[in-house]
């Protein structure tokens, strides 16, 4: 019994009546506007001008739910009002990002919606909304408010006199004493029991009028696809920036420690490196942060293959001995193979200065006619060569799952693990196309 009144007692049942009634209330202009052909046609018998007229009326409404504002509108006042959960048309909107503001992806993203129109099927949709939501909003409107004004009416008997309501023929009296009072009651019941009947029935009607087509399904998915991509992207970046930072600061703060009175030259060179690659970090974490706020982040530090040659000072500062080895035309690998390989060489030198067992560490960076070879080798802890060496990539971090995501994403091949009893080799090959 509760549960069935508890309908009558929620106010968003009448908002959303307010709604239905609102919209019937709003079509009213569009009915003058019908009946211009009638004037125009006098001749023609009642009946015809009234068939003529209510055509025309529902042409009309028609029409306006073809525009593309009504159905924002329409979206947004169901949401507010009738507390259904529909998300934004897709039409009109578009991901694009001004050239040389934010990061170059490291590897292909999923590709952007493009900007999409509605379909007939979505217009027509609208449109068959407007019309129901204006004929129930006429239907309870005119139901409810006769049921009202009879609750108002009758109780007059009370008083001794005999009152009633007579519409369309129909004609509802009652006698004195308290059965007007009942009869007044059940007829303000009945109106609120029309309230939630159209209330509901909007509810039902509207995600599958106004709510998203399988277009727009579709369109949706891939947004949030790209939104994926975006974040797990970033968590690579900063994943290999901090990563990188942190590590290489911790070495070089205690090489400074040792060396501070010994050599002070060398103290302050470890010391100025700490301070650009705390610099470098800050970039990359401001750049990140705002990004995850939704702020207007500014452009995105970008490292490439050509900001190796400071990667690899770094690591000298912190006390590594590095032996790089450099082929092929490298500055013709530009965009975002040039940034992904940087990437992967700074986390790859960074498991090595992490888990090293020290000695020098082999770089290899060679750019072949149809690819890119990227290769990191250093001795491995106790060498042992078991896994647990300076390349290992511990199971509890994120090391080489980001190598080997980054690296799929890009259709190339990676390889780590043990080259020998002392040392550990990390080898990627990435397909490239050489700028001409």
């Amino acid at each position: 019994m509760i549960r069935g009144i508890r309908p009558l007692l929620r106010g968003s049942t009448y908002a959303g009546a307010l709604f239905a009634y609102c919209g019937a209330l709003a079509s009213i202009p569009l009915l003058l506007f019908a009946l211009l052909p009638t004037s125009a046609w006098r001749s023609a018998p009642y009946e015809v001008q009234v068939v003529l007229a209510l055509l025309v009326w529902v042409a009309l409404i028609g029409v306006l739910g073809l525009a593309r504002t009504t159905r924002r509108v329409l979206i947004a006042l169901a949401r507010r009002l009738l507390r259904v959960p529909l998300p934004d048309p897709v039409a009109g909107r578009q991901r694009t990002s001004s050239p040389g503001t934010g990061p170059a992806p490291t590897a292909p993203a999923p590709a952007a919606p493009a900007h999409t129109v509605p379909s007939g099927a979505d217009r027509w949709r609208t449109s068959v909304w407007l019309l129901l939501h204006v004929a129930l909003g006429w239907t309870g409107a005119l139901v409810s408010g006769v049921l009202v004004l009879a609750g108002l009416v009758l109780p007059g008997n009370w008083l001794g006199a005999e009152a009633g309501l007579s519409l369309f023929g129909w004609s509802v009296r009652a006698r004195g004493g308290w059965g007007s009072w009942a009869v007044a009651l059940g007829c303000v019941l009945l109106a609120a029991t029309v309230c939630v009947v159209v209330t509901n029935a909007l509810r039902w009607l509207a995600p599958r009028l106004l709510g998203p087509s399988s277009a727009e399904r579709l369109a949706l998915a891939a947004e949030r696809e790209l939104l994926l991509a975006e974040r797990n992207r970033l968590a690579h970046e900063l994943h290999d920036s901090i990563g990188h930072t942190l590590t290489a600061a911790t070495i070089q703060a205690a090489v400074a420690s040792e060396v501070l009175s010994a050599d002070p030259v060398a103290a302050r060179a470890a010391l100025r490196s700490i301070e650009e690659s705390a610099r470098a970090a800050l970039e990359d974490l401001d750049y990140v942060l705002g990004v995850l706020r939704e702020e207007k982040a500014g452009t995105a530090p970008t490292r490439t293959l050509a900001d190796l040659p400071e990667l690899l000072d770094r690591l000298r500062h912190a006390g590594a001995v590095v032996e790089p080895e450099l082929s092929g035309e490298l500055t013709q690998v530009q965009g975002t193979l040039s940034r992904a390989a940087y990437r992967i060489l700074q986390e790859g030198l960074t498991n090595a200065l992490r888990h090293g067992a020290g000695g020098p560490i082999e770089v290899r960076v060679a750019a072949v006619p149809h690819g890119l070879e990227l290769g990191v080798v250093n001795r491995t802890r106790a060498g042992t060569g078991t896994g647990r060496g300076p390349g290992a990539f511990p199971t509890s971090g994120h090391g080489l799952p980001g190598l080997a995501e980054r690296v799929r994403l890009l259709h190339g091949e990676i390889e780590a693990g043990p080259d020998g009893p002392q040392h550990w080799r990390l080898t990627v090959r990435l397909p490239v196309r050489l700028s001409a």
